[in-house]
């Protein structure tokens, strides 16, 4: 089949239409988080809860949750993404390796990942350690 630029003219509007309405579908609203609201997810002895998952009104891609990681545990092995990260320590220790230099960061710290720079954590205890992670931006850009 060859489409005419008639064809063509009647419908790149109205992909462009459904573009558009799919990306406002997955524009973050305005909303306030409960705590006690927020399903809790089980793995091992860590639990996580998803906070948001979405993108801002202009676009930008952004992903919240809270970890609530036990002494000795760490969530995953070091690694690295394009997107980058803001993690905030809320209660607890973590030991933070970034680009192979490590640092122990305390209650009220906040650690900053650039894109692709290789970053893991580990809870050295005594008690668990409480913390939000931020992703900025997405990994396919």
């Amino acid at each position: 089949m060859n489409p005419s630029r008639r064809d063509l003219g009647m419908i790149l509007p109205a992909l462009a239409a459904a573009t558009a309405s799919a990306q406002e579908k997955k524009t973050l609203p305005s909303k306030a988080f409960k705590y006690e609201d927020l399903p809790v997810k089980v793995n091992g002895l860590n639990k996580s809860r998803a906070v948001m998952n979405g993108a801002t009104h202009s676009g930008f891609p952004i992903e919240l949750h809270m970890t609530e990681l036990a002494a000795g545990q760490a969530p995953h092995p070091p690694h690295k993404h394009v997107h980058e990260e803001l993690l905030l320590l809320q209660q607890g220790t973590l030991d933070a390796t970034i680009k192979g230099e490590a640092t122990q960061v305390n209650a009220g710290s906040i650690v900053y990942l650039a894109s692709n720079d290789e970053h893991g954590w580990r809870n050295p205890g005594p008690g668990p350690a409480q913390y939000f992670v931020i992703a900025l931006g997405r990994d396919d850009a």
